[in-house]
């Protein structure tokens, strides 16, 4: 669509700013005279300017038939009506250039405005009363040291001089209104045009006069019967009065009272007058767009409507019923560049405002804001809009508050529309909250936060309370233009909303400002009373609480290595908290903090030791951009705690109250959301350090992961770390022996429990283990994987033995296999022959007893029925090791198959593979329960197919996380309908499938398929 730059011209006085104050207030004497503004007193400029309405062109076309005599009968008096400021005292001055108009220069666009033909011949003598200019008590210069002190005084001196004015001298002096034949001497039988303005002014001046309204009414009647026995005499006069006979301005009650003996004045003569309105209501705009704007290209007037019109359309159910109408955008068209909700604020809102002069006052306003936009000239103007009435403009500022009255909203426009503008200093940096929301959210698009402000405090301004304001489904039809988008407007609306010291924040209130500071503002300033080291307390103590819990010992602000133990403890790694004094980080993070990195390398009073356990430590550090919003905050916090105190509740509105209690409850999780996305900068051991000294590597934890679970910064933490694979919790998978073994002191062969565990705590390659539970569980898999052999006194166990109990301290060793070989340690010597024997026991050397080879002290198992296959270990060696039994035992085909998975992570991770068996019938078993730290149980029994097997598995696999103990079992009973043959390799590519998804212990079982004859 084209901007209003590439379709309108204003006029050059408008677009320079240079329209003079008195330009836009019309003064009926000083253009009789000849003195005043060019713009008045220059009849072809003057018509040029002016919009020829109909009650105008009615109005000439009368009065010059009055006067001129021609087309018979006509009207001798004239009342115009209209509302203060309605173009009443315009319409005179219209008159007076047309009645001079053959006397004078040509006006080259009279014929716009009044048929020439009908324009008196002769010089006409005209006389006007303006009653502004009456000066009662002092008398009024009119020249030749005439001073005249009333309307008749004034009206015989412009008539016939001075000659006429000592006709009624007397009169003048003593205040005593001539008769109607006086006044009709004064005509001399010319053509006579009397012109009465402000007669309710004058009314207002003489009040305290003595019988001055009295002789005011002997006047008008006399003028009346003179005026209508004069053929060629008119009068006009002019009356704030609407059409409802209710006078609406400041001299309400003496436009009542001239109103009251007008009519008696009428009573007397031979008709009454007749009744004009220079300005109708629906003329009010082409008034406007005549005076504001030279050219207005119409083609690319009517490209910017229809882009509207398509846009009002797109966004249908978001805009209000009259976007829809037809006749909305053929009103548009009309008043284009003023978009329809410019004039229906004007007319329908600011102009019941009691000194808003309709016309004058809108041509004021608008015409500083047109000036202010070629100025500034954005580029979405496509339209000229109630937020192009900027309240910072100071031009449209003083229009506002000074010749409106408005000041009382000076600190709203100051706080929260447009800063320094006035009293009450604007927000941070010295920008009010509309330009804070523009500079923070909407960089390189419109100002929609002005936007929203402009629009909603445009509509405040009116006198009646039920006018002010507006809802949100106008404010988006008021802004949204083809360069503008409703999503924008939402959510700058909403921003405005929430953080506004001004708005009305009552409940269901339309969106309109307040004269005084709102909740908003209560609460800021509250905020300003917090005592500093309050709010550093409170925000410490909730750090700290943020950051407790089970996996990690958090240690909070520690001042240096000395604060931090370098031993066991309890057995959980420990999660450091830095300070806000000690360190923050910035925009990039080339190295690990100075205090991170001195806590990590050195322990003891001035760090006069290395460090052992690096691997147990990881920091959090706050994000330096969010430090002032983690503050505030905690300072809110306590501000919202401190009006929660009774006596201050009783100050604030019911409604307020229940504001103030709500958002104390949520200023707690507020907090811990703060703080949460404020430490999100995490440190971990690590050889893929960040830079500098250490062995720290850095990683950022996602901003909304922080606000899923506020005041649980630990698990976050946790959760990275997971994500990471830097820390196992006991629920976790065990590493692979084979990668401990290489990466410790284990691969020289052997390794006390305590020396491994401690490794654990020390190598930075390592991942950090959370309790000893997965650590055991490691050996424990390694000695069933026959990676290990584990040795503890008499105690041999490995691969095939039944489980054992297994400590970690300094007795208790962890072998490699081949170790554990060459030294002959593994697989256990077999006893000499000569060796005494017991059935069920074997008796060594020494006299101590040892288990049965492979047994676990009892029995041997029952014999395997024909057909069927066992093996146990890491899934792929079980299943190898099921295929060459079969094998070996002249299985062609396996017909039923079961895995048990010891591990549930590794039957879960099998249930996708499992279902991807192809020609089998699948049946998945999970067996067992978990507990839940608070003492709480939960035991399941699950048999069915695989995708039922699925969100059994998602709902575990969250619940377990959290399990203080569980005890789970997952297996698989896949029944081939062909078989599983043995020939070939296909045997091996199903473990080849299986095997990539789970590597840990299983036992597995097969029987033979049904020979096929």
């Amino acid at each position: 669509a084209p901007t209003i730059f590439d379709a309108c011209r204003p006029r050059a006085d408008v677009l320079t700013g240079s329209v003079a104050e008195a330009d836009f207030a019309a003064d009926l004497a000083a253009v009789i005279g000849g003195r005043g503004s060019a713009e008045y007193c220059d009849p072809a400029r003057f018509f040029a300017n002016t919009y020829p309405t109909r009650g105008l062109r009615n109005l000439l076309a009368n009065v010059s038939r009055r006067l001129s005599g021609a087309g018979g009968e006509a009207a001798a008096i004239f009342r115009l009506d209209t509302s203060y400021g309605g173009g009443k005292t315009h319409a005179l001055i219209s008159l007076v250039h047309a009645v001079r108009a053959r006397d004078g220069a040509p006006v080259p666009t009279i014929d716009e405005f009044v048929d020439p033909a009908l324009l008196p011949a002769e010089a006409v003598r005209v006389a006007a009363f303006d009653g502004e200019n009456a000066d009662p008590a002092n008398g009024r210069a009119m020249g030749g040291g005439v001073l005249a002190h009333t309307p008749w005084g004034e009206i015989a001196y412009a008539l016939a001089g001075r000659e006429g004015y000592e006709r009624v001298s007397r009169s003048d002096r003593e205040g005593a209104a001539p008769g109607a034949e006086t006044l009709r001497e004064l005509f001399g039988g010319a053509p006579t045009l009397i012109l009465l303005d402000e007669l309710s002014v004058y009314l207002r001046k003489v009040q305290r006069l003595a019988g001055a309204r009295d002789q005011l009414t002997a006047f008008l009647t006399s003028l009346f019967k003179a005026v209508e026995g004069a053929p060629r005499a008119a009068l006009v006069y002019t009356l704030a009065i609407g059409k409802d006979g209710r006078a609406a301005d400041a001299y309400g009650e003496e436009n009542r009272f001239i109103g009251d003996r007008m009519a008696e004045a009428e009573s007397v003569s031979a008709r009454k007058a007749t009744l004009l309105d220079p300005t109708a209501e629906d003329e009010t705009v082409q008034v406007l767009r005549r005076r504001l704007f030279e050219q207005v290209d119409e083609a690319k007037a009517q490209a910017a409507v229809d882009a509207y019109r398509d846009k009002w359309a797109a966004h249908g159910g978001a805009l209000p019923a009259d976007a829809a109408r037809p006749e909305t955008a053929q009103e548009f068209r009309a008043s284009y560049p003023l978009h329809p909700e410019v004039l229906a604020t004007l007319t329908g809102k600011t102009a019941t405002l009691g000194n808003f002069q309709r016309v004058r006052g809108m041509l004021r306003l608008l015409a500083r804001t047109i000036a202010h936009l070629w100025s500034e000239r954005p580029a979405d103007a496509t339209a000229v809009h109630l937020h192009h009435v900027d309240p910072g403009h100071e031009p449209i500022r003083q229009e506002i508050v000074t010749r409106l009255g408005q000041g009382a909203y000076l600190p709203a426009i100051a706080n929260d529309i447009a800063a320094g503008t006035g009293a009450g200093a604007g927000s941070a940096g010295g920008r009010a909250l509309a330009q804070q929301i523009d500079a923070a959210h909407h960089g390189g698009l419109p100002p929609y936060g002005a936007y929203v402000a402009r629009t909603i405090f445009m509509h405040t301004l009116a006198f009646n309370e039920p006018l002010k304001g507006l809802p949100a489904e106008r404010l988006r039809y008021s802004v949204l233009g083809p360069a503008t988008e409703v999503s924008f407007i939402d959510d700058a609306r909403n921003k405005f909303v929430t953080e506004s010291a001004y708005l009305d924040d009552r409940p269901g209130a339309p969106l309109r400002f307040l004269a005084e500071a709102n909740l908003s503002l209560i609460i800021r300033r509250q905020e300003q009373y917090v005592d500093a080291g309050d709010a550093r307390a409170e925000l410490h103590d909730r750090i700290k609480r943020v950051f407790e819990g089970r996996t990690f010992e958090m240690i909070p602000f520690p001042g240096g290595p000395f604060d931090v133990p370098d031993e066991v403890g309890d057995g959980r790694p420990r999660l450091i908290v830095l300070s806000l004094d000690a360190a923050v980080i910035g925009d990039s993070v080339d190295a690990a903090p100075e205090l991170a990195a001195r806590i990590y390398a050195r322990k003891g009073a001035e760090g006069s030791a290395l460090r052992m356990l690096r691997n147990n430590l990881a920091f959090v550090v706050a994000d330096r951009e969010r430090t002032a919003g983690m503050q505030h905050a905690s300072v809110r916090r306590l501000a919202l705690q401190a009006l929660l105190a009774p006596e201050r509740l009783a100050e604030l509105a019911e409604h307020q109250q229940a504001t103030v209690r709500e958002q104390a409850a949520r200023s707690e999780q507020a907090l811990a959301v703060a703080i949460q996305q404020c430490y999100r900068h995490l440190f971990y051991p690590s050889p893929d350090r960040v830079g500098g000294e250490v062995d720290l590597a850095h990683t950022a934890i996602d901003l909304p992961a922080a606000s899923d679970q506020p005041g649980a910064g630990q698990q976050q933490v946790v959760r990275a770390l997971r994500d990471l694979q830097k820390l196992r919790l006991p629920e976790d998978e065990p590493d692979a022996p084979a990668y401990v073994r290489d990466r410790t002191p284990l691969k020289r062969g052997q390794i006390t429990t305590l020396a491994l565990r401690d490794e654990f705590r020390r190598a930075p390659a390592l991942p950090m283990l959370s309790g000893d539970d997965i650590f055991l569980r490691g050996i424990r898999r390694g000695v069933e994987q026959g990676d290990y052999v584990y040795q503890r006194g008499e105690l041999l166990y490995g691969a095939g033995d039944p489980p054992a109990d297994l400590l970690i301290d300094e007795r208790a060793l962890v072998l490699t296999m081949i170790y554990a070989r060459n030294q002959g340690i593994w697989p256990r010597p077999k006893p000499p022959p000569s060796t005494p024997s017991v059935v069920g026991e074997v008796r060594q050397p020494d006299g101590t007893e040892e288990q049965p080879a492979g047994g676990g002290g009892g029995a041997e198992p029952p014999p395997l029925p024909p057909g069927a296959f066992t093996a146990e270990g890491v899934l792929r060696e079980a299943l190898l090791k099921l295929w060459e039994q079969a094998r070996a035992g002249g299985v062609d085909r396996i017909g039923e198959l079961t895995i048990r998975m010891f591990e549930a992570g590794d039957g879960f991770r099998l249930l996708g593979a499992v279902g991807a068996v192809a020609d089998a019938e699948k049946v998945v078993t999970i067996n067992g329960g978990y507990e839940t730290s608070a003492g709480g149980s939960f035991q399941l029994e699950f048999s069915g197919p695989v995708a039922d097997a699925q969100p059994v598995r998602e709902f575990l696999e969250s619940q377990l996380r959290g399990a203080a103990e569980r005890s789970l079992e997952v297996s698989f009973e896949i029944t081939f309908a062909a078989g599983l043959p043995l020939a070939g390799d296909a045997a091996e590519q199903f473990t080849k499938r299986l095997a990539r998804f789970a590597g840990g212990a299983a036992y597995v079982a097969a029987t033979a398929a049904a020979r096929q004859d």
